[in-house]
């Protein structure tokens, strides 16, 4: 069984930083592709970024210069480092594992979710 988790979500301020990390267990190879999607009440869950076994990465438009992912493919695991937030990043992050060879449609393998709220 494949199991997905989050870490590392919390509150802060505008223009503080914040690092998800995320873990991919139970599978008996590498991720292709792992990323983070956002949700918040009311709306559809939204890429943030992604990043290949290979190394291409791909970001959000809204997150651009601001977020950086990387990963350990070993260890299926990946992280978001988040800088310079802002009150619209405020949203549940789910962590995204995917063994197929595109960043869209996300994979089936989802975690549970972490929160990050940015507020002053």
């Amino acid at each position: 069984q494949v199991q997905v988790v989050e870490s590392g979500g919390g509150s802060v301020q505008p223009g503080g930083s914040l690092n998800l990390s995320c873990v991919c267990s139970g599978a008996p190879y590498s991720m292709s592709v792992m990323g983070w999607y956002r949700q918040v009440p009311g709306q559809k869950r939204e890429f943030v970024a992604a990043i290949s076994r290979w190394g291409p990465t791909e970001y959000a438009e809204s997150v651009k210069g601001r977020f950086s992912i990387s990963r350990d493919n070993p260890k299926n695991m990946v992280e978001l480092q988040m800088n310079n937030l802002e009150p619209e990043d405020t949203a549940v992050y789910f962590c995204n594992a995917n063994p197929s060879l595109t960043f869209s449609p996300p994979g089936y393998y989802w975690g549970q979710g972490t929160q990050v709220t940015v507020s002053s």
